[in-house]
């Protein structure tokens, strides 16, 4: 056969490739989903954010801690800052406060993302740990919280090989922690372009400790959100791509032994675990297309998963909130406390709620 027809051969192959890859990567973002409105009542919108609340944790008090300010790669551009804000969910104004930062950090590179608290036992210090990407990498800033003049002091930034594109982060000491990479490569055109096409489970979670790194579990198509079990047993794991929440099981020497997965049949965030009944809570996007193919005329949506029993045979799957992006848009969490839902967004708003 002649050189024009091998060139004809390998365009048409090439097409059918890169289709296929569209059609597959349409369908795992349920790009064809429609949002049905399931509201709860006496929802308002949070003063003063209006650049994403992408993380949030609430502490037995009551005060919850949000991230916001996020640059991510596919997300509509912004200029405004990173800042870590608290609202103290007794306070029916439901102010959001942002903490000041110490004069010494550099704030100007500081891009929140996943945040977890950890309260030590030893003297009820609580320890705040921030997930930033300063020019796209990936580091954790340790912080102690101060409640008197909600202040933060730095402690210390983290830094290691296999932490190259983090996404959520759940503490389990003063300087410990697992936490998720969303990616395998670190190359913004390779990460948000080529990996999606490719649609290989590289993605995988982490221990750190001062003492240890490691990868702990992996296999997953898109490893965002993480959290630990009131029990501080089990360890679980949303794969944002493959619509699941994965229980894994803690050893003694930190490493995870898959136990099981529960389907949600949505793109699974964070992940937020009530301390009393352990149900957990998760912010989704029930059409991933329409996130990262971001048009305002045809908002993406929001909802709110939780899942009850998640340990028995029979885990209980509802959906608690739905709204289809005209009220708020891109729900990355949803954090329970005292009969009220704090649902937070990658790059939008913030809105409470009062729970049925």
């Amino acid at each position: 056969m002649g050189k024009l027809v091998w060139t004809s051969i390998f365009i048409a192959a090439l097409s059918a490739f890169f289709g296929e890859r569209l059609i597959n990567l349409r369908k795992r973002a349920l790009a064809s989903r429609e949002v049905v409105n399931n509201h709860l009542p006496n929802c308002v919108l949070l003063k003063n954010i209006d650049h994403g609340s992408e993380d949030i944790t609430i502490l037995g008090n009551g005060l919850a801690f949000i991230s916001t300010g996020i640059k991510y790669p596919g997300m509509p551009p912004s200029d405004a800052p990173g800042r870590i804000l608290v609202v103290d969910m007794n306070d029916s104004r439901l102010k959001p406060v942002e903490l000041r930062m110490p004069r010494n950090f550099d704030l100007d590179s500081f891009n929140p993302h996943g945040i977890s608290v950890y309260i030590d036992p030893s003297d009820d210090s609580i320890y705040l740990f921030v997930i930033s990407h300063p020019e796209h990498k990936s580091q954790v800033e340790l912080f102690k919280f101060v409640e008197d003049d909600y202040s933060l002091v730095h402690l210390k930034t983290i830094k290691h090989e296999l932490l190259y594109s983090l996404n959520d982060i759940v503490a389990v000491g003063v300087d410990s922690f697992y936490a998720t990479n969303d990616h395998y490569y670190t190359s913004e055109f390779l990460k948000g372009v080529v990996e999606p096409f490719l649609y290989q489970p590289w993605s995988n979670a982490v221990y750190y400790s001062p003492e240890e790194v490691k990868v702990v579990s992996e296999g997953y198509y898109f490893a965002n959100g993480i959290n630990i079990s009131p029990d501080k047993r089990y360890i679980y794991l949303a794969d944002i791509f493959d619509h699941n929440v994965h229980v894994l099981e803690r050893k003694e020497d930190n490493s995870l032994i898959p136990i099981k997965s529960v389907a949600i049949g949505t793109l699974g965030d964070n992940i937020e675990v009530d301390p009393e009944t352990g149900d957990l809570w998760l912010g989704c996007h029930p059409n991933g297309w329409k996130l990262f193919m971001f048009d305002p005329n045809d908002p993406p949506g929001s909802e709110v998963i939780r899942i009850q029993n998640i340990h028995s045979d029979q885990p209980v799957v509802t959906q608690v909130y739905a709204d289809d992006g005209h009220v708020i848009m891109g729900a990355s969490v949803a954090a329970p406390y005292g009969g009220k839902l704090l649902i937070g967004t990658v790059f939008h708003k913030a809105l409470c709620c009062d729970l049925k």
